[in-house]
């Protein structure tokens, strides 16, 4: 499997250096040289695998299947560090080898298109749990995220970024081919395929879902308590603080796209999931 550098013009040049590309895919640099043996991971029909394409409400996701599947209590939760409890896949820490000798039942996330994943996760019993965000929300929290971050350096407009986007030119490759790549999938018995929207438009059918899903019973008392807990998370990831870094808010892009912006949006989402039937709220 062939990893090249990216030879896109470099605007700004220090973001554009960071990326690589993987059988055709733009890729971050911490995924470089462990594709393959990512393909091969060796996967447990015991795992639960919660993957997104970047900025579609991983943090919020990972607590509420955190809190279903291990039945844990909602104010213990509270001082745990969660992303110890559930690992990236990818990411340099606390890597691959450390990941492989978890306990099952093992919590793996992952940002990874679908095709990227380890192959037994394709054909076996592991239950994948995957979130979409609507794009248009999605790229302005990318863009406040990349913004943010020291590593990546990214110092261009909002307009440059969302063009990047649009054109398939970001960490992770393409939004439109990973949701639909995933959308493919969302009638297989071991794919959940959630929408980010639907956690503040419906949260307790959402908890429900998972619940299901994963196989586990509660009262009615304990669903209401952990909906009660996740909707706390929601509130603090739509507070002002939280607004910084573009979190939370849906209809979040009102603020930042220009009618042109947003009709040129719109063109590229038609032409590119035109074919599709999966859809989204882009406000509530």
């Amino acid at each position: 499997m062939a990893e090249s550098e990216c030879e896109t013009p470099s605007t700004p040049g220090e973001f554009e250096s960071k990326y690589f590309e993987y059988n055709g895919v733009r890729l971050p640099p911490f995924c470089r040289g462990k594709m393959e043996e990512i393909a091969n991971f060796p996967v447990r029909d015991s795992d639960v695998w919660i993957v997104t394409y970047p900025k579609s409400g991983t943090s919020l996701l990972q607590e509420v299947v955190y809190l279903v599947s291990q039945g844990a209590d909602p104010d213990e939760i509270g001082l745990m560090n969660i992303d110890e409890q559930l690992p990236v896949l990818e990411y340099p820490q606390p890597g691959l080898d450390i990941i492989k000798e978890l306990t099952s039942p093992r919590l793996i996330k992952s940002h990874l298109p679908y095709r990227f994943l380890p192959s037994d996760l394709h054909s076996g019993e592991s239950k994948i749990i995957y979130m979409a965000r609507n794009p248009k929300d999605l790229v302005v929290s990318y863009y406040q995220f990349h913004r943010s971050l020291r590593t990546m350096s990214y110092r261009g407009t909002f307009q440059e970024f969302c063009r990047r986007f649009m054109n398939d030119k970001l960490g992770y490759g393409s939004w439109f081919e990973h949701v639909q790549e995933f959308w493919q999938h969302h009638m297989d018995s071991n794919v959940l395929f959630l929408k980010y929207e639907d956690m503040h438009k419906d949260l307790a059918t959402l908890v429900e879902q998972l619940a299901r899903f994963l196989g586990v019973a509660y009262d009615k008392a304990q669903l209401e308590s952990m909906v009660e807990h996740c909707h706390q998370l929601i509130d603090q990831c739509c507070n002002a603080d939280a607004l910084s870094v573009g979190r939370g808010r849906i209809g979040l892009w009102k603020d930042i796209f220009t009618v042109s912006m947003n009709e040129k949006f719109d063109l590229v989402y038609k032409q590119k999931m035109g074919k599709c039937d999966l859809t989204f709220d882009f406000y509530l």
